[in-house]
């Protein structure tokens, strides 16, 4: 009865009279199933036959209502509203408290889903194991050995496989089925190329004095037809060679300069001559500087860049449609490698001064002369422009949290000749890693965090073309995803230790250093060994563009290193059919495979140390150091030439010396989030890294087309938009040469926008960028 009079009495507050069913949902579970209470609002079903519908409210009035204001407030009727007041209450609270426990087992907390309940069945959480670095630094040396190093040397060592002939196919299918062998799930990549060959009917000739010589050796590249002139005895034929000659008062124009090959590149060399009007060049090997017999021919190329030249800044896949360009790097005169037999007919012939200081070399019964204006000399030039295809070939092991970032390792597949130094090596420790590699992933619990890729790149001797197509293919993406190249080629030709690297991977190679034990004697470390009073002076060399990760560095922008074990005077059998194995064991001291091995373990801690860490192991601090240096010595000679009146006083460079500040800041600031980083926060270590691979990315000048200035990095890169352009403007200009003022205010502006830019994109957010320029 007191249900009863409870329902009749909330009828009546809501609009008097009772109606019809209402249920209240209390929970919906995941099955879909309902816990519903129900309450009959209404104890007489027939009054709801008496006119109470929705059509009556809308066509007439309501009926009167006949129950008296007295009996509506009597105690009865207060107890009763009362009662349903409370009841709806408890109900209410009921609804919420059920729904709340639903809405958390729904969505689990943080500690909940780090730490299930005992009595929930939930998923186990994929997680990554972690072992101490020490145990996986062990397991590494321990599985790469030099009986394994010994047996890929042996297996990957060919007498011929020039890049794109059968042997060198035969290498790249060897590659495939090994890493296929290792679970690797290998690729190829491959390419159409220009490259120029020696002629395939008779020879490049030289003729002097009414004899004429056969060259069998060539350079690729070089231009092509007849040259004649004075010959002129130009030293190694750098440029302050080329100055000296000019500080004679000699006349360069037209003449055939004779060099010797070392020091610089060929294509350095042709460069230079081309740059004082030269008619051709002439290279030999000077038998003070290569110690192998008279008649041996050189190989090489004088395309003063990388990749294949007639596809610049774009790739060679067969779908491209070729535009018709070519590199700007290309020679426009003759080059000829000649053999020392050669070259001492020449010499004895030449007339003129004997230079002070050049009349070192080797040749036999030969005085060094300069030579005369009637001592002229013919080159022709037949090579042969073909186009051959070439494959890379890749494996990879993926990481287990970034899997779409990763690190490249590298090494030249191909050779002029046996290219035992310059490739076999390189590519038979790049098996080696991929085999321990994947043996330490199968087998232990080690888990990288981010992948590595193994490349073997074709046509390395033309100058990196099959690593640079692969880059100019792939560059949108890969400068994203790439955060570090490690190159194997020609790692190791002798005992002392040198590397070439981006400043950002610096503390990574001293840290290695540390870790891995010198090959001649076990109980010092390489680092102990090397360094001295300042390891980077006694280990660290420029990146030049004839560095096998140049192209990595200065055209995508992806921190590189290239490291070797190398000789004083260096190995004198590159580029000849001279490089084999039992040259390459006499110049290492049988040491061969202790070399290898240790090459090895740098190569592989490093790469194990940037899929390990939480954070990359890459500094950008390290920048700062560098761009002040630059800044510093172009504010020391501005401040100098306007002193002296050679430049205006209103070239201002507080907007240089700003951004410079700018970058600095937003490497310390970065370097503090770094230490102050929670390295279980996935997301946030994610957003860190993205930040530190920016940086190199970001010192690619946005002011240069690629076609015309490929490696667009301003400080490792070449061109006019680079500091080191700027300073040798400068330098130019405090030698007499008049100021363009014009160029000078271009290059301040693009060196200080590039900066900032760079600076900008490192601190993160544009809300946490430095405005103060």
């Amino acid at each position: 009865m007191a249900m009863d009079q409870a329902r009749s009495t909330i009828s009546k507050i809501f609009n008097g009279e009772p109606r019809s069913y209402t249920r209240f949902n209390l929970t919906q579970n995941m099955e879909g199933d309902n816990s519903q209470v129900e309450m009959k609002l209404s104890s007489d079903m027939e009054e709801e036959a008496e006119g109470n519908g929705v059509g009556e409210h809308m066509n007439h009035h309501p009926r009167p209502s006949y129950v008296s204001k007295s009996s509506q407030r009597s105690p009865r009727n207060i107890c009763f509203m009362g009662i349903a007041i409370l009841l709806l209450f408890i109900i209410g609270y009921l609804v919420g408290y059920l729904a709340h426990r639903k809405a958390d087992k729904t969505y689990p907390s943080c500690a909940e889903d780090l730490a299930p309940d005992d009595g929930e069945d939930m998923a186990p959480i994929e997680t990554v194991p972690s072992l101490d670095w020490s145990d996986i630094t062990a397991m590494f040396k321990s599985k790469l050995t030099t009986d394994s190093i010994e047996k890929s040397l042996s297996d990957f060592s060919s007498d011929s496989h020039q890049a794109g002939s059968p042997g060198d196919e035969a290498l790249a299918n060897k590659l495939m089925g090994r890493f296929k062998s290792y679970g690797m799930n290998p690729w190829t990549d491959e390419h159409f190329v220009r490259v120029q060959d020696r002629p395939t009917s008779g020879t490049n000739k030289v003729t002097f004095q009414n004899k004429t010589y056969a060259e069998s050796g060539f350079l690729s590249y070089s231009a092509t037809g007849s040259a004649q002139g004075a010959a002129l005895y130009a030293y190694y034929g750098q440029v302050e060679d080329l100055r000296r000659l000019q500080d004679l008062r000699i006349n360069m124009s037209g003449r055939v300069l004779l060099v010797r090959a070392g020091k610089i590149t060929p294509a350095e060399k042709v460069a230079n001559a081309a740059s004082v009007n030269a008619g051709a060049v002439l290279i030999y090997p000077d038998p003070a500087d290569y110690s192998f017999e008279r008649d041996t021919d050189l190989f090489g190329h004088v395309h003063l860049g990388c990749g294949d030249p007639y596809t610049p800044a774009f790739p060679s896949f067969n779908h491209t449609q070729f535009p018709p360009a070519k590199s700007s790097g290309l020679p426009a005169i003759p080059a000829q490698t000649i053999r020392a037999s050669t070259a001492a007919a020449i010499m004895k012939g030449l007339g003129g001064d004997s230079p002070r200081g050049w009349g070192d070399g080797g040749l036999r019964d030969v005085v060094y002369k300069l030579g005369s204006e009637s001592d002229l000399i013919a080159v022709e030039v037949n090579n042969v422009l073909t186009e051959k295809k070439i494959h890379n070939v890749f494996g990879v092991i993926k990481g287990f949290i970034d899997a779409d970032r990763y690190v490249v390792i590298g090494a030249q597949r191909d050779a002029w000749g046996p290219g035992y130094a310059r490739s076999t090596v390189g590519t038979s420790l790049l098996v080696e890693l991929a085999r321990t590699f994947s043996e330490i992933v199968a087998k232990t619990e080690f888990k990288p965090r981010r992948s590595i890729v193994f490349a073997s790149w074709s046509a390395g001797e033309y100058g990196a073309v099959g690593a640079t197509e692969w880059l100019e293919g792939y560059l949108s993406s890969l400068n994203m995803k790439a955060f570090s190249y490690i190159s194997l080629d020609a790692v190791v030709t002798g005992p002392f230790f040198k590397a070439s690297a981006s400043p950002l991977m610096y503390d990574l190679i001293q840290s290695t250093l540390k870790e891995v034990s010198s090959p001649t004697n076990g109980s010092r470390s390489l680092y102990s060994e090397v360094a001295g009073s300042n390891w980077e002076a006694a280990v660290l060399e420029p990146m030049r563009m004839s560095d096998p990760a140049y192209p990595f560095q200065a055209f995508s922008g992806i921190p590189s290193v290239s490291f070797r074990f190398t000789s004083d005077k260096g190995y004198p059998f590159f580029g000849t059919m001279l490089d084999t194995k039992e040259n390459l064991y006499n110049a290492t001291s049988m040491n061969l495979l202790v070399l290898t091995k240790t090459a090895g373990e740098i190569a592989g801690q490093m790469a194990l140390r940037l899929v390990h860490d939480h954070l990359l192991r890459l500094n950008v601090e390290a920048y700062s150091s560098t761009i002040r240096a630059n800044v510093a010595q172009i504010n020391k000679e501005v401040i100098l030439l306007q002193s002296s009146g050679r430049l205006p006083k209103k070239l201002k460079l507080q907007w240089l010396l700003s951004a410079m500040g700018s970058y600095s800041r937003a490497a310390s600031k970065l370097t503090f989030s770094i230490e102050n980083s929670n390295l279980k926060d996935t997301e946030q270590c994610r957003i860190i890294n993205d930040r530190i691979m920016a940086v190199e990315r970001d010192l690619l000048s946005p002011y240069v087309c690629p076609l015309e200035s490929p490696f667009r990095h301003i400080l490792l890169g070449s061109g006019s938009h680079t500091l080191g352009a700027l300073r040798a403007h400068l330098a130019a200009i405090k030698d007499g040469s008049s100021a363009d003022t014009d160029l000078l205010r271009n290059q301040f502006a693009l060196a200080t926008w590039n900066i900032q830019s760079c600076a900008d994109a490192l601190a993160g957010s544009v809300w946490d960028t430095d405005n103060e320029i």
